[in-house]
């Protein structure tokens, strides 16, 4: 039963958190990307129903679930690096990554990078 409603999260709740999610994800602020975490992990808890005393971490690492950044950066990473090297010219280096944005707000290329280490 658990992994018939882990594929119905897969296939349609994960998908719905984040759809488009490359193009739009970059410009989130921190409050709406843990929001968006929170509803991963409410929908995790539902699944394996789950205690209020079983840590969120601890039910996606027992169900093999990357974090929602992670599947974000994955699923990024495969779209540019498929545009890119692809045979359409203008989908090339279609979100360039700058020095710097120049309204200032980061870069779609920008959730393809790996955060730095938390010290």
């Amino acid at each position: 039963m658990c992994v018939a409603k882990l594929a119905l999260y897969k296939g349609y709740i994960r998908s719905r958190l984040t759809y488009a999610a490359p193009a739009w994800y970059a410009l989130c602020s921190t409050l709406q990307r843990k929001r968006i975490q929170a509803q991963r992990s409410i929908a995790l808890r539902m699944i394996v129903e789950a205690g209020r005393y079983f840590l969120n971490d601890v039910i996606a690492r027992d169900l093999c679930i990357e974090t929602v950044e992670e599947f974000i950066q994955r699923i990024a990473r495969r779209m540019f690096d498929i545009a890119d090297q692809g045979p359409h010219e203008f989908l090339q280096n279609i979100a360039p990554t700058h020095e710097r944005s120049p309204s200032g707000r980061p870069l779609p290329r920008e959730i393809t990078k790996t955060p730095p280490p938390k010290q």
